[in-house]
């Protein structure tokens, strides 16, 4: 007896119910694609807004209001050979030769009383700046871009009173005043002027916080997550301090400034604002993140790799740095570019142990006070001169490229240790 189906027997496979059902999820298919493209064209649109506002504004922090005024060295009295002028104490050699009073006599012959009243008070250290660079300079008549104050950026902005205003316009006029490419900014340190103020102190500090951040919780958390993940036994005890971790990776900063308030402060407490401090209070933060990313980088490594070590003579200690640990690293680093980024942002821990001191020189080492460029940016904000405003974007645009240095450094580190089995 033949066991052969005749098909003329069955009914339609395609039936009017199933081509409606299957239209239908081609429909919500091209729908939830369509809702992810938009969703995708959203994010990347609002991410350029952002850095396109913040370039507009932080290109004109990139640059200061500086007026033009003719020295003439050998007429003016001062004296210096190369040696003198390129000794540390050239400019408090040059203060004392009156270089101060040689500028503002210069300033006033060639922009009138109103003008030099309106150059800032430290332009004289300016040109002994480019004396010391330049010792030539001193023999012959030369040229200088000295800040203006920032009543004058103001009226050159066409902003302030109607008084400065029309003095920056005759100035423009007179081809004395101009908007130049400051340079100084990313050398100099923070000061009460927008005019004078640089970045180069706050970016120092963010460095050496950094450095300390990464240099204890990088290696701390890792040993956590091996000793863990490896070698602690499945007990109450271990099961307390896996929810201790996870908690505090959710814990928020400001707690962590109050930790460092209470234990690092109260230990060493000259040493207020310093990037020790600083980068001790973000290692805790970052910390926990490290553990938890470590711990789940070591928990993708395949069985077979600890047991094909183990079978050819591996010791417990070799299968876990010989062969783990190098398979779980790129995991690892992963998980510390994303704690690093928060801490590089982060001011709340900062506020607490006084890192938002006025410094107006650089930090010489890891124990000398200093702040942090989302701090200087956060005090930045907080002032009434409108100067301040550009220098606030300019900054932002610093730390910005500041974390993408970083970033792109751990991505490097991750993709040369990334290995596949």
């Amino acid at each position: 007896m033949s066991n052969a189906v005749n098909t003329s027997d069955l009914g339609p496979t395609r039936t009017d119910a199933f081509a409606k059902r299957l239209k239908q999820r081609y429909i919500a298919e091209r729908r939830f694609r369509a809702l992810g493209m938009g969703a995708i064209v959203f994010s990347v649109s609002v991410l350029i807004f952002l850095l396109g506002n913040m370039l507009i504004n932080g290109i004109g922090g990139f640059q200061r209001a500086e007026v033009e005024v003719t020295i003439d060295f050998p007429a003016s009295g001062l004296s210096g050979d190369a040696a003198s002028l390129s000794a540390p104490s050239a400019i408090q050699m040059l203060e004392m030769q009156g270089l101060d009073q040689v500028v503002a006599f210069y300033a006033e012959k060639q922009l009138g009383a109103d003008g030099a009243a309106e150059v800032s008070r430290d332009a004289w250290r300016d040109v002994a700046a480019e004396l010391q660079a330049d010792s030539t300079l001193i023999g012959r008549t030369e040229a200088f871009n000295l800040a203006a104050t920032s009543n004058l950026a103001a009226g050159l902005a066409g902003e302030g009173s109607p008084e400065m205003q029309a003095l920056a316009q005759r100035l423009v006029s007179e081809g004395r005043l101009a908007k130049n490419w400051d340079s100084g900014f990313l050398t100099r340190s923070d000061a009460t002027s927008p005019q004078q103020v640089g970045i180069w102190g706050a970016l120092k500090g963010s460095i050496f916080t950094m450095i300390v951040t990464f240099v204890l919780a990088f290696p701390i958390g890792v040993l956590a997550a091996l000793y863990l993940e490896e070698y602690a036994p499945k007990n109450r005890w271990t099961e307390l301090i896996e929810v201790s971790i996870n908690n505090l990776a959710a814990v928020p900063s400001i707690i962590f400034g109050l930790l460092g308030l209470a234990v690092f402060l109260t230990l060493f407490p000259n040493l207020r604002s310093a990037p020790l401090i600083g980068g001790m209070t973000l290692a805790l933060m970052t910390m926990p993140v490290i553990v938890i990313s470590g711990r789940n980088a070591i928990k993708a490594v395949p069985p077979s790799i600890r047991d094909g070590a183990l079978a050819v003579g591996a010791s417990p200690v070799q299968v876990v740095f010989h062969h783990v640990l190098p398979l779980a690293l790129p995991g690892m680093l992963t998980g510390t570019i994303i704690g690093m980024a928060r801490a590089l942002g982060e001011t709340a821990p900062l506020l607490l142990i006084g890192m938002r001191a006025f410094v107006a020189t650089p930090p010489d080492g890891f124990t000398s006070p200093a702040t942090v460029l989302p701090m200087q940016i956060f005090l930045w904000s907080d002032e009434i001169d409108r100067g301040f405003v550009e220098r606030t974007s300019a900054a932002i645009i610093v730390l910005l490229l500041f974390l993408m240095l970083m970033n792109g450094l751990a991505i490097y580190l991750r993709n040369k240790f990334e290995k596949t089995w």
